[in-house]
């Protein structure tokens, strides 16, 4: 799985585009500026449109090659990003953050609700959670995701491996996609935000 990762970002392009996921952006916009946790962050597009806001961030991925490029596109912006090569369940900070957003964070089913609930626990009381992901309804769509179905949410899965979050939005949504070479076309999304009891 690393090594697919590692090859799709060695490519010249952008996988999922520069700019921002537009629920992360909405969302990110509504909150008053602090630190924010990016797990899974891949190139940067999010990161660096939250350092353009103020926000202090940290980010993170298991792809050397995801770092790469989101250093590139943070110093092309102006911008250092504190940037981390990581597995999501050997994550650790002794910082608490004001805001994590999983934006299309797919997990292995394995680890999936562990490493959700570990990465909570950077998370300040009463911090806010911003998340988009795949549905199942997504599976044999062309406009991006896994295609095992065990690795995409149902809303039922989101409550149980989010316990503890007091859910503001959650809903699942059709939405066309138009974010690089590998999120384009009709989709089926998961979002949440929420708060942390």
């Amino acid at each position: 799985m690393k090594d697919f990762w590692n090859e799709r970002y060695d490519e010249e392009s952008y996988a999922y585009g520069n700019s921002p996921n537009e629920f992360f952006k909405q969302q990110l916009d509504k909150l008053k500026v602090g630190s924010i946790l990016l797990p899974a962050e891949g190139e940067g597009r999010n990161a660096v449109y939250a350092l353009s806001k103020g926000w202090e961030v940290l980010a993170f991925d298991f792809s050397e090659s995801a770092k790469t490029k989101a250093q590139e596109l943070a110093l092309k912006t102006g911008f250092n990003i504190e940037y981390q090569i990581i597995d999501a369940l050997k994550f650790k900070s002794s910082k608490k953050f004001d805001v994590i957003a999983f934006c299309y964070a797919h997990f292995p089913v394995a680890i999936r609700k562990k490493a959700n609930q570990h990465l909570l626990k950077s998370l300040k009381p009463n911090g806010h959670i911003i998340f988009e992901a795949f549905s199942k309804n997504q599976l044999g769509k062309s406009s991006g995701g896994p295609k095992n179905i065990d690795m995409l949410y149902a809303i039922d899965e989101v409550e149980d491996e989010f316990e503890g979050i007091n859910f503001e939005i959650l809903e699942e949504k059709k939405i066309v996609l138009n974010e690089g070479l590998y999120h384009i076309g009709d989709a089926s999304v998961i979002r949440f935000t929420g708060t942390k009891a």
